[in-house]
């Protein structure tokens, strides 16, 4: 008698269910779910197993698509900068370098009170003595990660990992006029690779390092070289692991971007940086216009800013091992250079590198 009346919805309306809800329940199970065929396929490299390259179809891409990534990654970003308690920092911060393998010994500040959100921690700077610059060799490595890839350009396609390439034209964009680059105009017929090359004899050359999330986030001048040139593609914000790297054709290319172009002394020479989940963020030093992970760009649209001009008719000298940009969590550097045929890595596929240590000399 003294019941409470209960009030219910059909069941048609609690169960309601909005396309893009299924979009993200969908992608985020099936990313998921490549997550852990990651780690297989690595577990399997570990033994030794050669695994054989097995690319993602259309709608497969697409699926991974729809996951909001780059909405995610804003979010994250914001998260990463919320100011923690300072009781609460050294449990956080050392779950952080237990799960990914932080060596904070290196960092200039090594306590972990110091840093006051995840972002300022993921940005921590090196002691100078951490990382020495190699004096000898003419290309370094401008961050810590693993060497993915290197070698030679063929055919104007460039390899992200053994047996997946990426069309060097999609990735690096339209060249970019030659009196900006201060480089001979190619004769017409030329494939967009023997344009690049500006010097009878060289030969073009690649170099793919991925940071992990426990790497030290930025990244360096390789060489001493002029910067003349930024292009900032937007794009997707899919990971660029090894194993995603192995999956997804032109991974690279979908990804939002930033591309550095100029000169060294052997011609042209190209640091770009890519975007990647959770790594909305990418900073260049001297570049104060550059705001990637927009909310809102055009699909296939990229913005150029050259930094020649009528005061600066050189661009912007860099020196090698200087300070050039960061990313906010972990991501990918790929560097297109030129250089005289007898150029040579001094690299294994899948090595572990850091800033500093040789890439190649001739």
């Amino acid at each position: 008698t003294e019941r409470k009346k209960f009030h219910t919805a059909p069941v048609g309306q609690v169960f309601r269910l909005r396309p893009f809800h299924v979009l993200v329940a969908t992608g985020g199970g099936y990313a998921g779910y490549r997550k852990y065929e990651d780690y297989k396929v690595e577990q399997l490299e570990k033994r030794g197993i050669e695994v054989p390259v097995k690319l993602a179809s259309e709608w497969e891409v697409a699926l991974y698509k729809s996951v909001p990534t780059r909405l995610l990654s804003r979010a994250w970003g914001r998260l990463n900068q919320v100011e923690l308690p300072t009781w609460l920092r050294k449990p956080v911060y050392s779950l952080y370098i237990w799960t990914f393998g932080v060596n904070m010994k290196e960092a200039a500040v090594e306590d972990l009170h110091h840093y006051r959100n995840l972002s300022e921690f993921f940005r921590r700077k090196l002691k100078p003595q951490a990382r020495p610059v190699c004096g000898v060799h003419s290309v370094i490595s401008p961050s810590d990660g693993k060497i993915l890839n290197f070698g030679q350009v063929k055919n104007c396609e460039v390899e992200q990992v053994k047996g997946v390439t990426y069309s060097l034209e999609s990735f690096l964009g339209p060249r970019i006029p030659t009196e900006e680059l201060h480089f001979r105009q190619a004769p017409a017929g030329h494939s967009f690779q023997q344009q690049l090359v500006t010097k009878e004899g060289n030969e073009l050359y690649h170099c793919v390092i991925y940071l992990a999330p426990g790497d030290y986030h930025c990244f360096h001048s390789p060489t001493d070289w002029t910067v003349s040139h930024r292009r900032h593609f937007p794009g997707s914000l899919m990971s660029v692991n090894p194993g995603v790297a192995r999956w997804i054709k032109e991974l690279f290319c979908h990804n939002e971007r930033v591309v550095l172009t100029g000169d060294w002394k052997h011609g042209f020479f190209s640091l770009t940086a890519v975007g990647a989940t959770n790594v909305g963020s990418i900073r260049i030093y001297f570049d104060q216009d550059l705001h990637t992970n927009s909310p809102s760009y055009s699909k296939g649209s990229y913005n150029d800013y050259s930094f020649i001009s009528n005061n600066n008719k050189e661009g912007i000298p860099m020196r090698k091992g200087e300070h050039l940009g960061e990313f906010n969590l972990g991501s990918t550097i790929v560097l297109i250079f030129e250089a005289p045929k007898d150029f040579k890595f001094n690299l294994k596929a899948g090595q572990k590198i850091r800033f500093g240590e040789a890439l190649g000399s001739l």
